[in-house]
């Protein structure tokens, strides 16, 4: 049984130890041994988060080392590009397109990377980048907090899992009142990942 390996990142508030923490109970779920590590930035929202969860056969530790993720997950642009030294030419990064500028970006003491800068950081890293507007999906679905779950959904379609599985996460970590629109939400992150697949293909 290979280990595949996980990172997630965002920043505080986005819903990425949530993410993580599904991402974990998916893998020991499906059977692997699964093992999470959480490290959050300074600030609790607006500081940077990162998820590292490694499933396989026998997970010693928790952290990917550089180079060994096989999946990226970010919820913003900036923190995918932070993280690239951990991918390899075999990863794939999912993406959301939407900005949140850090304080040094806000303050005036940084600039934000172009989206050409970002773009070509990661396509040089990994074997395939795929870019999803999550945030504005999930507005359109009606809640804005459900973007991790739409996220999620996208990924899902790639890791070979049953979608039923992953839908029994979700249910069980989220509030009852709220399964409904985040299980839509993660519906329409598999169709908008199954679209960018068939783009991507086709392309290539």
């Amino acid at each position: 049984m290979k280990n595949i390996n996980f990172l997630i990142v965002g920043v505080g508030g986005q819903g990425t130890v949530l993410s993580g923490d599904i991402l974990a109970e998916v893998g020991m779920a499906a059977g692997y041994d699964s093992k999470k590590s959480d490290v959050l930035g300074l600030a609790i929202r607006g500081g940077s988060v990162v998820s590292h969860v490694r499933w396989g056969e026998k997970i010693n530790a928790p952290m990917s080392m550089k180079g060994t993720v096989d999946y990226l997950l970010a919820f913003e642009p900036l923190e995918a590009m932070r993280m690239v030294e951990y991918l390899n030419q075999n990863s794939t990064a999912i993406v959301n397109e939407y900005r949140i500028p850090p304080v040094a970006v806000t303050t005036g003491h940084a600039k934000y990377p172009s989206v050409q800068e970002i773009r070509q950081a990661l396509n040089s890293s990994a074997k395939k980048v795929f870019s999803i507007n999550a945030t504005e999906k999930a507005n359109e679905l009606g809640n804005v907090r459900v973007v991790n779950i739409l996220l999620l959904g996208a990924l899902s379609s790639i890791c070979g899992i049953s979608p039923s599985l992953w839908k029994k996460v979700i249910k069980r970590y989220v509030p009852k009142r709220f399964s409904p629109i985040n299980l839509l939400a993660f519906q329409t992150g598999r169709e908008l990942m199954s679209k960018l697949i068939k783009g991507y293909n086709s392309i290539a």
